[in-house]
Order: C-alpha cells, then sequence, then structure tokens
C-alpha cells in the first residue's frame, strides 16, 4: 500500500490542505515565495496534517477549519526540516537538494522562522485556544528535543531512554498534536482526546524506529537522501545502540569510533549491523509502539476513518521509504 492508497478517505481534505498551503506561503518578498515554492514542489508525505484530518473525520468534524490546522501542522514540520538541515549540513532530502543547499543557510534559517510565525498566526485564525495551547507546547517540545539530540551528537554512550527521549520530543510529539487537535475540534470525549494524543505518540516513535531502520537498509533512491547520514552526523541511533549493547568487542569498538568521528568505513558499520540483531531488534520496538497505537483506537467508533488509522499502524512498520 503506498500514500495515494492509504489517503483515499481524505484526498479531498489533502487537496484543500495543500491550497491552504499555498495560498498562505504567498509573500510580497521574492525570495519566501521562491523558497516555499520550492518547498512545496518536494512533495513529501504529508503524514502530520493526514493526523489532523483522519482524526477528526473518525470523531465525526463537521467544517474546514481542520484544513488550517492541518497546514499549520505542516507548517511547523516544515520549519523544523528547513532548521534542521542547516544544523546537520545536509544536501539532500527527498532525492533532492535541500532548500539550504540551493538558497543558502541564512534564507532557509530565516524561511523556517517565517513558517513558525505564519503557523501562530493561523492558529489564532483556527479560534481553538485548546487547538493553540497543544501546537504551542508541542513546538516548544521539538525544539527542546533538537538540542537534547544535539547533545547526543558524537556520544557513544547514549542509553535508550535518552534516545528514545529525542524521539518522543523531536518526531513523535508533533504526530501526537496533530491527532490531539484532530479530537480537540471534533468536541471529543477527554477519553478520546487522550486516545488520540496516545495514538499519534506511538505512531511517531514508530515511524521514527523505521527510519532508523531504513537508513542502514534502504538506498539513497529510495529514501531520497543520503543513506548513513545519522551516522556520518555522529547520531547514536537504536541500531547503533544495539550493536553497541550486543556485538563483539569489534563490532562495538567500530561503533563507538564511528559515533566519536562521524568519519568510519560505512559499509563496515553496514556489516556490523546486519551482523547482530540491530535492524530486527529496532522493527520489534517499532512493531510495539504500532501496536500501542493501534489499540489507542479502541476508543474510537467504527468508521472509514478509524479503518484507515488501523491501517495506517501496519503501513507504519511495514514501508521500504
Amino acid at each position: 500500500m503506498n500514500f495515494s492508497e492509504l489517503f483515499a478517505p481524505i484526498v479531498s481534505d489533502m487537496q484543500a490542505v495543500d491550497a491552504v498551503i499555498r495560498a498562505r506561503l504567498d509573500s510580497e518578498v521574492v525570495l519566501i515565495r521562491t523558497i516555499g515554492d520550492y518547498i512545496v514542489g518536494a512533495g513529501g508525505k504529508r503524514m502530520r496534517p493526514a493526523m489532523v484530518l483522519l482524526v477528526a473525520g473518525a470523531l465525526g468534524y463537521r467544517g474546514d477549519n481542520h484544513h488550517r490546522l492541518a497546514a499549520v501542522v505542516e507548517f511547523i514540520h516544515t520549519a523544523t526540516l528547513l532548521h534542521d538541515d542547516v544544523v546537520d549540513e545536509s544536501d539532500m532530502r527527498r532525492g533532492r537538494e535541500t532548500a539550504n543547499a540551493v538558497f543558502g543557510n541564512a534564507a532557509s534559517v530565516l524561511v523556517g522562522d517565517y513558517l513558525y510565525s505564519r503557523s501562530f498566526e493561523m492558529m489564532v485564525e483556527s479560534d481553538s485556544m485548546a487547538a493553540m495551547a497543544v501546537l504551542s507546547a508541542a513546538t516548544t517540545i521539538i525544539a527542546e528535543g533538537e538540542v537534547l539530540q544535539l547533545l547526543n551528537v558524537h556520544d557513544p554512550d547514549v542509553s535508550l531512554d535518552r534516545y528514545l527521549q529525542v524521539v518522543r520530543y523531536k518526531t513523535a510529539k508533533l504526530f501526537e498534536a496533530a491527532a490531539q487537535v484532530g479530537a480537540i475540534i471534533s468536541g471529543a470525549t477527554p477519553e478520546q482526546e487522550v486516545a488520540a494524543a496516545a495514538y499519534g505518540r506511538h505512531i511517531g516513535t514508530a515511524f521514527q524506529l523505521i527510519d532508523d531502520v531504513l537508513d542502514y537498509s534502504g538506498d539513497v533512491k529510495a529514501l531520497g537522501k543520503n543513506v548513513g547520514d545519522d551516522l556520518r552526523e555522529g547520531k547514536p541511533t537504536l541500531p547503533l545502540i544495539r550493536v553497541l549493547e550486543t556485538g563483539t568487542p569489534e563490532q562495538r569498538g567500530l561503533i563507538r569510533s564511528a559515533i566519536e568521528t562521524g568519519d568510519a568505513d560505512f559499509e563496515a558499520v553496514a556489516r556490523a549491523i546486519h551482523a547482530t540483531d540491530a535492524l530486527d531488534y529496532t522493527r520489534q520496538a517499532a512493531r510495539a509502539e504500532a501496536d500501542l497505537a493501534r489499540d489507542a483506537l479502541s476508543a474510537f467508533p467504527d468508521s472509514v476513518y478509524r479503518e484507515t488509522l488501523l491501517k495506517f499502524c501496519a503501513f507504519a512498520v511495514e514501508r521500504d521509504r
């Protein structure tokens, strides 16, 4: 199953969200429009805005405020990517050059700031203080996650708990907020709102763990990024942490050096990872998260939207890109 099949129940809503994104990226400042068009043209899976739409649909929302809030979520996500690519000195994303590689670091940072500002402006327009509280708090936590990840870079002694904290903050939090906002605007019960947040948190964690797997099992064309980027940036992801726990002394030494320097032989590291259970272990951790997300949906009534959210659980851990 691909994204177009998965998102079939919300295809018209996704088109409406894209229209909002394009309209709200408009600016009298030409460079903002240029970079905005470049970002939108890069596509992307739009998973986080889809969370808003699917949860809202599952809980019977009627109206169009979910389109605006889904666009807000995508703006926040895009702003984090623009800033991430500058911090990480990345030059490839989604199979093409990053905005910072094309337009420079300064322009990318400033347009990221513009997207944050625009997203808060749109939150106010949504006229939902509860939704704004969730999204603004999420933005703060995401920033904390970025700093926590920076502290973990080139540190081979990062524990599983420290790593998962970064995942929860940096990646899963926006999934959580998106799903929770979908529940809020639908007038969900407290139980349903908690369940929606749990669903987003666990599905976001599962996605990140599979990204960790794909960094060492995919190829550049499939991933749309440089395979091994996390390693070159000295980021200790779960497969690497697992080798440090279970590998031979030689394998552990190789991984420690790779994390510390970011300059190891990628093929040798990949062989060490494949010689252990690191990828299977990480996949199992992702499946456990997807199962928790699936369990959370018991609070939702039966609908085509709930069915799609259930399918999302399987897709999250079975995908190859």
